[in-house]
């Protein structure tokens, strides 16, 4: 029998270690990219000194972020430790794309309420659902029936951003709207029980350990399809959750009636909700908690924001205008 192409066999290996769909197609695309730009080579024949070379032209020529840059190498060192067992070299000598110094786009509260009254429907339930609990957007589209506790008020986030689950809040405001929305999801699900569908993607090796899980109410998505799906990863037709461009769509819509002049996204509504926590006077260490972070230096940067502009320093022409009018009291 003829040995699996290598990219089968690379994509076989993502897919043991429990990788994402969206990690798999971007390590292929990287892994494709990087035999392309060798002259088609195989990556066998190859090693660290043409994986710098391919780093450094992306920083170099393709100009990338260093985001983009790390996901290619992340890309390519699966590729070489997993699939060919071969290590890399240190690459001291590869041109690191720059990490530009940026401060996140914050809304004020007024702006959040402007974008949220311009959506209705399960749309302005998940987009308050993420601004209210700072998940990220497929955070809260992964969400189960299981993690939400109306009694304790909390929402369990599974499998977040480095595999690790966290809790946050569960709003009084949206008690009863979200569970309203969720006897309108069983309703959908108890229908397709009856004409043979509703069983759900269950991550890992939960669908051999639990066979019936699938089925049962508790692991259904919160925010489900309109419509069924063939799951590409085992052929099943599944009822999938809500696609995150619906939500993104959405969001950006909303915010171009509101008049919000900043560009707005989801992750948006993760950035002002971190800032209004810190506003209202809580702890980094509880917004660390609360966002996910590994590392309080990442939550920091909410911190900048809060620290400049009218906030932290007092602009000289205030203070002229200041002087000016105490002057005027003299």
């Amino acid at each position: 029998m003829a040995e699996p192409r290598l990219l089968d066999q690379y994509r076989e290996r993502l897919r043991v270690k429990h990788y994402s769909l969206r990690t798999e197609d971007a390590y292929l695309h990287w892994a494709r990219r990087f035999i392309y730009f060798h002259g088609k080579r195989h990556p066998r024949e190859m090693g660290g000194p043409e994986v710098e070379a391919f780093l450094s032209h992306l920083a170099t020529e393709g100009r990338v972020a260093s985001s983009t840059q790390n996901q290619a190498l992340a890309a390519l060192l699966f590729l070489y430790r997993e699939v060919l067992q071969k290590e890399l070299p240190w690459m001291d000598g590869m041109v690191r794309a720059k990490r530009p110094a940026r401060v996140p786009v914050v809304l004020t509260e007024g702006e959040v309420r402007a974008l949220l009254g311009q959506l209705d429907g399960t749309r302005w339930l998940a987009t308050s659902l993420l601004y209210a609990t700072g998940m990220r957007l497929l955070e809260g589209l992964r969400l189960r029936v299981k993690d939400v506790d109306f009694e304790r008020r909390e929402i369990t986030v599974r499998d977040g951003k480095g595999g690790r689950d966290r809790r946050t809040m569960l709003p009084e405001r949206l008690l009863e709207p979200l569970r309203t929305h969720l006897e309108r999801v069983k309703v959908l699900h108890e229908r397709d029980l009856s004409e043979g569908f509703g069983d759900v993607y269950l991550p890992f090796a939960l669908a051999r350990k639990y066979p019936h899980a699938g089925r049962s109410w508790p692991w259904q998505y919160v925010f489900p399809s309109g419509s069924r799906s063939t799951d590409p990863l085992d052929g099943v037709i599944r009822r999938h959750h809500l696609d995150e461009k619906v939500i993104q769509r959405a969001v950006s819509e909303a915010a171009r009636k509101a008049g919000i002049a900043k560009p707005v996204s989801p992750h948006v509504l993760r950035h002002s909700f971190a800032t209004h926590v810190l506003e209202a006077g809580y702890d980094i260490r509880t917004v660390q908690e609360l966002l996910g972070h590994k590392d309080v230096s990442t939550t920091m940067i909410y911190t900048h924001v809060l620290n400049k502009g009218g906030r932290g320093v007092k602009s000289p022409l205030d203070r002229a205008e200041q002087r000016k009018a105490e002057y005027r009291v003299a």
